[in-house]
């Protein structure tokens, strides 16, 4: 099924992850410390309110994927009143948590947080899920995919940029571990800021979307509507993972997420207490990161064409391996190297992660996609919301399982974030964390996706047919 998007096409669909990116940036990056070094509540309470939140939002994903899968708007089609309802939900909400009273009591607190954080993760589900699978819906083909995969995932790492640049604007007088009677208004500042982009780049993606599929009759409602139910929803994500191809890229991401997770949250440990970088010097070493990411999009897209999705995630994730190896050998010399000099040799190592880590960004999703169009054709039901929602719910999962291992190391090696300065054991431990962590979850992502058998060859001969039965079938009806 060959495409017709246009470059401005993909552009306006990407666009709209970059207001909700920052967002959820600024929310998973900076509400542990806001809840409990500006808000003063104990980091058991906070720990619970997300940890309930993020199970929410897994079982919340492949409910609001079906319930898009089948809405009948005839105006709005499946995806896009979704989006539209969602954006307005998560911007209200987000002002709200920030703007928490500090009159409350400790569980007054703690309730207003956790009623929050379930009902912003219902709002993201309600505009990320369909999201997702309106990449699905407005790029069959596969090159396309790839394509409009890779602008969303420029514009998704921008918006994970944006938060720190934000920080540094509106709160640029508040050290580490010093707190002022305006530290909570300049989150709601930065706050108001990702609500006015989550709104207006989301308008422009929702009806510039909506224009596209009117005009090339992509779809209007679904053929048949499908009866909810649970057990069904529940059944269908088994038999999800009974598929060699879907269970391959599903684990395969998942072992991903997990591995990144070591190297970003435990990595600002790292940096700030073996390596001793300053705040800016974190900054700018997580930039270089992120900025590899988004610089190696059109690499990823080229060598997906030329040798295929499955071996350059591959290429990409060995590639990561190796940065973090080479980060690994100037852990181990820290004691004989200047700081300064350290941070010029890690900048480079973390922008080489970084383009490893951009493949992993936008080709899983794809290649993901590719099955889930695939699977579609075989059985004529269009699924893709409930599709996405599976796959958004295991990540998210193993993202928690992530969260609750580290948190458990670093209790383990007793470190202390009161302490300026770790012993050398924590130190240690820390980097054995970052290193072995990274490094054996990577190793399982790439044993995973080897499984992976879906080659370009057999989506294109699919596809093809798909053109050719479209064409006899209008050919007959004239």
């Amino acid at each position: 099924m060959k495409g017709n998007l246009k470059f401005y096409n993909k552009f306006l669909y990407g666009i709209g992850g970059l207001g909700y990116s920052s967002m959820s940036q600024t929310l998973n990056g900076f509400i542990m410390f806001f809840a409990t070094a500006v808000m003063g509540i104990s980091g058991s309470l906070v720990g619970i309110a997300i940890a309930i939140s993020s199970l929410w939002d897994g079982v919340s994903d492949p409910l609001v994927g079906h319930l898009s899968d089948n809405c009948r708007s005839k105006f709005f089609g499946k995806r896009l009143g979704f989006m539209l309802f969602g954006i307005f939900m998560i911007s209200g909400i987000n002002l709200l948590i920030w703007s928490m009273p500090m009159s409350l009591s400790q569980w007054g607190k703690f309730a207003w947080l956790l009623f929050g954080m379930l009902a912003i993760e219902t709002s993201n589900t309600c505009f990320g899920t369909p999201y997702s699978a309106l990449a699905i819906d407005i790029a069959p083909d596969y090159n396309d995919q790839s394509k409009v995969q890779s602008f969303k995932t420029v514009f998704n790492i921008i918006g994970m940029i944006l938060p720190n640049v934000l920080m540094y604007f509106f709160m640029p007088s508040i050290s580490i571990g010093i707190q002022s009677e305006h530290t909570q208004q300049g989150y709601i500042n930065i706050a108001l800021i990702n609500c006015a982009l989550l709104i207006i780049l989301g308008f422009i993606t929702i009806f510039s979307t909506l224009f596209y599929v009117k005009k090339n009759k992509i779809y209007s409602i679904p053929a048949q509507k499908q009866k909810f139910e649970v057990g069904k929803l529940l059944g269908g994500y088994f038999n999800v993972l009974k598929n060699k191809n879907f269970r391959s890229v599903i684990l395969g991401y998942s072992f991903a997420t997990i591995a990144s997770s070591f190297l970003t949250s435990v990595g600002l440990h790292l940096f700030t207490y073996c390596y001793h970088f300053s705040s800016p010097q974190i900054s700018i070493v997580l930039i270089a990161m992120f900025g590899g990411a988004i610089a190696s999009q059109p690499l990823w897209v080229y060598l997906s064409k030329r040798i295929d999705k499955k071996k350059s995630l591959i290429i990409s994730l060995s590639t990561i391996i190796l940065g973090v190896f080479v980060i690994a050998i100037t852990f181990l010399f820290r004691e004989y190297i200047p700081s300064t000099v350290m941070f010029y040799l890690a900048m480079p190592c973390m922008l080489f992660c970084g383009i490893g880590a951009g493949a992993m960004y936008s080709l899983p999703f794809s290649m993901y996609a590719d099955v889930v169009t695939l699977q579609m054709t075989k059985t004529g039901e269009s699924n893709a919301g409930a599709y996405t929602g599976y796959f958004t719910f295991t990540y998210n999962l193993a993202n928690s399982i992530a969260l609750l291992i580290i948190g458990f190391l670093l209790d383990l090696i007793k470190f202390d974030s009161s302490q300026p300065l770790q012993a050398l054991s924590v130190q240690n431990g820390l980097g054995a964390i970052v290193f072995f962590g990274c490094s054996v979850f990577m190793a399982l992502a790439i044993m995973a996706f080897s499984y992976y058998s879906l080659k370009r060859s057999h989506v294109l001969k699919i596809q093809m047919k798909i053109d050719r039965d479209k064409k006899a079938k209008i050919a007959n009806n004239k």
